[in-house]
């Protein structure tokens, strides 16, 4: 459960920004990841919940932006998000595609905090 170690790191990361921006609390953060890399928005919530007890973050809503895996096409050009399986163009139907997203890593994009 690489959850723990991330979650871990974000809330690092926080209490780095409250030593340095002197807030108190944190009441919500924007988090993004891909969808392809095998993060668990559940397990990311649970691991929250437990580890940020005690901290500035404790409480915290955290907001979600799961990036959609997307392909391009190497014979039509086309790029596309996939919501199933990404084995072919949708233009084309070409199976010569190359995936171009939906596998980042989590990313805090914002907090919100007082």
């Amino acid at each position: 459960m690489h959850e723990l170690a991330l979650i871990q790191s974000l809330l690092d990361i926080v209490e780095d920004c409250a030593a340095t921006d002197g807030f108190c609390r944190v009441n919500s953060l924007k988090l993004s990841f891909g969808r392809l890399s095998c993060l668990d928005r559940q397990c990311l919530e649970f691991a929250f919940s437990i580890q940020s007890a005690g901290t500035k973050a404790e409480g915290a809503i955290l907001d979600f932006e799961i990036l959609p895996a997307r392909i391009r096409c190497l014979d039509c050009g086309r790029e596309a998000a996939m919501d199933g399986a990404w084995d072919r163009c949708p233009s084309c139907r070409s199976q010569d595609v190359t995936l171009t997203g939906g596998t980042e890593e989590l990313r805090l994009i914002e907090m919100e905090v007082d």
